[in-house]
């Protein structure tokens, strides 16, 4: 028997049409083991990561959640939780965060969106430069495979990379962005190798998550409705998941729901999350 847990992997800013056209091996594998499906953000949602990055980790939409932009005034998170602090408070769960973007993680600008994890680990970017969250991410992938690779109690973990979206608002979406890109798969393939080097790892069943939150246009930068900008993705690989389930689209709200699923959690009905688990653990209707 084993214990499930799940760790999601936000990376900030990836455009779907582009990822054809780099080198990301980690992304590949856990595709080929599981699948990756398009999402298109709903017209309520503005592209900008405050609120779909809300709507990921709360599994309810900007109408519940109350974040419509990078200040994150005016949330009812209190209500709606992400769903690290629901799982620590309610479920006994132990859980991580780890990033570099303030408001998701301190009391700044409105925030913090995760609101009590079990444990965080911030890093401060040195400055807003492409370099500087390249340092940023890198320290925070080494601190977060640190903790996984101890094999700390942990059920449920997320993990946030920030360089590709700024590099594309400082560079647009050109060689320097790509790399970005490929550098965050890299760091990925850090956090999955921490998972398989855990000292219980036979007795852990983890579903691994990989979602971004916006797309760019090609000179950098998003908010507004045009394709690239309103189009995210969803990877994930797990117990149950076979690329046979793909498929055509998924939401936002449906990482935090599947989530839950995931762990064996069925959400009070109290909840009203408007996500869905994905294919392989949604509820079947007849």
């Amino acid at each position: 028997m084993t214990t499930p847990h799940v760790l999601v992997v936000g990376i900030d800013g990836v455009r779907l049409d582009l990822l054809p056209l780099v080198h990301t091996p980690h992304l590949d594998g856990l595709t080929d083991a599981g699948f990756l499906a398009p999402v298109h953000i709903d017209e309520a949602t503005p592209t900008m990561s405050g609120p779909c990055w809300a709507t990921i980790v709360t599994g309810v939409g900007v109408a519940k959640h109350g974040v419509w932009g990078n200040r994150l005034d005016g949330n009812r998170l209190d209500v709606f939780p992400d769903f690290t602090t629901r799982l620590a408070a309610e479920h006994n769960r132990r859980t991580f965060v780890a990033g570099g973007w303030a408001p998701l993680f301190l009391a700044q600008q409105g925030g913090p969106l995760f609101t009590a994890p079990s444990r965080l680990a911030y890093v401060a970017p040195r400055a807003d430069t492409p370099s500087a969250w390249e340092e940023c991410d890198e320290a925070v992938t080494a601190e977060a495979a640190r903790v996984l690779g101890s094999g700390e109690d942990v059920d449920a973990c997320f993990v946030y990379l920030g360089s590709p979206d700024e590099t594309a608002h400082f560079l647009g979406c050109g060689p320097e962005y790509r790399e970005a890109v490929e550098a965050a798969d890299r760091r990925l393939g850090q956090l999955l190798t921490a998972l398989r080097e855990r000292p219980d790892a036979s007795a852990e069943a983890w579903t691994v998550i990989v979602v971004t939150d916006h797309g760019h246009r090609d000179e950098g930068g998003h908010g507004g409705r045009s394709t690239p900008e309103r189009t995210a993705w969803i990877a994930t690989s797990g117990p149950g998941i076979t690329p046979a389930d793909t498929p055509e689209s998924l939401r936002h709200a449906d990482v935090a729901a599947h989530t839950y699923a995931a762990l064996g959690i069925t959400p009070d009905p109290h909840w009203t999350l408007d996500g869905r688990p994905f294919p392989s653990l949604a509820p079947q209707t007849v």
